[in-house]
C-alpha cells in the first residue's frame, strides 16, 4: 500500500472500489476536491500509476474475488464505495456478483466500517428482471442486509462523455439515418447527468445519521429513449433520425446489432439494452430533499449531451466506457521469468535498426492503434477484428483514449496498455477472445550514431490443445503482419517531419474516446497503412 500526499487527519477516510473504471476514475477526484481521504483499490495496481490523481491517494492491491485480501484494503475505512459489477462477463456473472458482495459486506464488518455506498440500476418493482438488473439488484439487497449500514444508489441511463450508454446513442445516431428498432425504446427512462451522480456519490460519504435504504438519482428530464436519440440528433447538428419500431427485435437480436454498429461489444450493450425492457423512472425523490442541488440544479439531457459532445471535441475525457478491464479478458500480466509455470510459450521476436531518432520512432510507437492502424496487412486485422466482434469480443473498435499519447490501463483497440517506459518500451496484453493469452512489445533502442533499433516481440501462451491449434492455424501469417508491422513503423518514422509529435498534449491533458480515435474496423476510419 502507498501513502498519500497530506491531508487534514481529521477528514474521512474512504475506499473507492473500482478505481480504474469509468465512474470509479471520476469519483476520486471528486472525493479529494470535497475535502476527504481517498484510498483506491484494483486488482493491479499499476493501471492507477499515470492517474492525474494518484499522489494523492493510497493505492491498494485487492480482489472481491479474493476475500482475504479485502481485510487490509478496508482497516481504518470510514465509508467504502463498491463500484463492481460484472457488465458482459459470462454465463457465471450472478454468482461472482453476489460472491463478491457478501465477501465485501462481510469485510466491512470486520473492519468497522461506517457506511458502504453502492451504486445501483432504476428498475421497476413487482417485475421480472433481466438478468443482470436482477443482479445489481440483488448486490444491492446483499449490502442493505449486512451489519454495515448502505446507501445503495439507484439510477437510469448516465450521460457523460464516454460512457457505454452516451456511446451506443452517439453512433447509433450518428450512423443511422433511419433507424429499425424494438417497440421498447418507447418506454420512460431518466436520464442522469454524470456530473450530477457523481454530486450524490459524494454527498452519500456525509449524510447524517445511519441510513440504510435506496435513493432513486433522476435527472430532471423524464422520456423515452427514442427521444433521446432526437435529443442528441439535435445537439450534434443532425438532421432527425426517423425511428420505426418492430414487435420481433429481442434484447439479444439489439445487443448484436449494436455491437455491429457501434464501439460497444455485444456483451456489454446487452445489460444496457435489456434495462430499457421495463420503465426507469425514480419512484422517490427523498434523497433531493437531503443533499442540496448542485451548484446550477440539476443537468438536463440537452445540456448533458452539450457538456459530453464538448469534453469529446475539445479531447478532455477522463474516463470512457473501457476504462476498466472486462470480466472475463486476459488480465494476468507477463512474468519476467520466460520459463513461467512450466507451460510453453510461443513467440515472434523481431528487431530493426531505424533510419530515425529514438524520439521520433517511439512517437509513432505509441501512436499505433485506433485511427493509424497498425502499419500491416489491413484487411488482416480487418477480418480478426470483426471475427472478435462476432463471438463477443471487444475488436478493434474501442480505439485509443487518445490518438497520440497512452498510458497504462488504456485500451487500445483489443489490446490493454500493460506497462510503458516513456520512449523505451510499450507492452500491450491482448483482450480479444482467443484460447490463450497473448502480449505484444515494442521498444526502443538509441545507438551511438543518433539512430534507433526497433525491437519488436509477440507472446503467446496457449491454453490446452486448442491454443496450440490456434498458434499453428496462424503461424503462416506472421510473416505479412509482423514483418510488415515492423517495416512500416520504421518507414513511418523515417519518413516523419522533423520534431514530430513533441507538442503533443499529454494524457491528463486530453482525451478521447473510441468513437473520436476510430480503429482500422471502423468503416469511418481513413485508409490504414498496406
Amino acid at each position: 500500500m502507498s501513502s498519500p500526499a497530506s491531508r487534514p487527519d481529521d477528514a474521512p477516510l474512504v475506499l473507492v472500489t473500482g478505481a480504474s473504471g469509468y465512474i470509479g476514475g471520476r469519483l476520486v477526484p471528486a472525493l479529494l476536491e470535497a475535502g476527504l481521504r481517498v484510498r483506491a483499490m484494483a486488482r493491479h495496481a499499476d493501471r492507477l500509476e499515470d492517474r492525474p490523481w494518484r499522489d494523492q491517494v493510497e493505492v491498494v492491491e485487492a480482489d472481491v474475488g479474493d476475500p482475504a485480501s479485502l481485510d487490509a484494503a478496508l482497516e481504518g475505512i470510514d465509508v467504502a464505495y463498491y463500484l463492481i459489477h460484472a457488465m458482459g462477463g459470462g454465463r457465471s456473472f450472478a454468482e461472482r456478483d453476489r460472491q463478491g458482495a457478501q465477501s465485501f459486506a462481510d469485510a466491512a464488518a470486520r473492519a468497522d466500517v461506517r457506511r458502504i455506498v453502492y451504486l445501483g440500476g432504476i428498475h421497476p418493482e413487482g417485475v421480472e428482471l433481466s438478468a443482470h438488473m436482477a443482479s445489481r439488484k440483488e448486490v444491492g439487497d446483499i449490502m442493505l442486509a449486512g451489519p454495515v449500514p448502505a446507501v445503495v444508489l439507484r439510477a437510469a441511463v448516465i450521460l457523460g462523455s464516454g460512457s457505454a450508454s452516451f456511446e451506443i446513442m452517439r453512433h447509433l445516431a450518428e450512423r443511422l439515418p433511419v433507424m429499425i428498432a424494438p417497440q421498447w425504446v418507447r418506454n420512460r427512462i431518466q436520464p442522469t447527468a454524470v456530473r450530477d451522480v457523481l454530486h450524490y456519490l459524494v454527498a452519500a460519504a456525509r449524510l447524517e445519521g445511519a441510513p440504510n435504504r435506496t435513493f432513486d438519482v433522476g435527472g430532471p428530464d423524464v422520456l423515452t429513449f427514442a427521444e433521446l436519440l432526437h435529443a442528441y440528433a439535435r445537439a450534434a447538428g443532425l438532421p432527425r433520425r426517423p425511428i420505426r419500431t418492430v414487435p420481433v427485435l429481442t434484447p439479444r437480436l439489439a445487443s448484436h446489432w449494436i455491437g455491429l454498429v457501434t464501439p460497444v461489444p455485444t456483451g456489454i450493450a446487452r445489460p444496457l439494452v435489456e434495462s430499457l425492457i421495463h420503465e426507469s423512472v425514480a419512484a422517490e425523490h427523498d434523497l433531493r430533499d437531503l443533499v442540496p442541488a448542485p451548484e446550477g440544479g440539476l443537468t438536463g439531457v440537452d445540456r448533458a449531451i452539450e457538456l459530453a459532445l464538448t469534453r469529446i471535441r475539445e479531447l478532455d475525457v477522463a474516463t470512457a466506457w473501457h476504462s476498466a478491464t472486462p470480466a472475463g479478458a486476459p488480465s494476468a500480466p507477463l512474468p519476467e521469468d520466460p520459463d513461467w509455470s512450466g507451460g510453453i510459450v510461443r513467440g515472434d521476436q523481431r528487431e530493426r535498426r531505424v533510419d530515425a531518432s529514438a524520439e521520433t520512432l517511439w512517437d509513432v510507437i505509441e501512436g499505433i492503434g485506433g485511427r493509424r492502424g497498425w502499419y500491416s496487412w489491413r484487411l488482416g486485422w480487418i477480418a480478426r477484428g470483426l471475427m472478435d466482434r462476432f463471438v463477443g469480443g471487444p475488436g478493434l473498435r474501442r480505439g485509443r483514449r487518445h490518438p497520440d499519447r497512452l498510458v497504462v490501463g488504456d485500451a487500445l483497440d483489443w489490446w490493454r496498455v500493460e506497462r510503458i517506459e516513456d520512449g523505451r518500451l510499450l507492452r500491450l496484453r491482448a483482450e480479444m477472445r482467443l484460447p490463450g493469452q497473448a502480449w505484444l512489445e515494442l521498444a526502443v533502442e538509441p545507438t551511438d550514431d543518433r539512430r534507433a533499433i526497433l525491437h519488436q516481440r509477440a507472446i503467446y501462451h496457449p491454453r490446452g490443445l486448442l491454443g496450440d491449434l490456434y498458434w499453428w492455424a496462424v503461424w503462416p501469417f506472421h510473416g505479412i503482419v509482423f514483418g510488415g508491422m515492423q517495416r512500416n513503423i520504421a518507414r513511418a518514422a523515417e519518413t516523419a517531419a522533423p520534431g514530430y509529435g513533441r507538442d503533443r498534449p499529454t494524457p491528463h491533458d486530453a482525451a478521447t474516446t473510441s468513437g473520436v480515435s476510430r480503429s482500422p474496423d471502423d468503416p469511418d476510419a481513413p485508409g490504414g497503412t498496406a
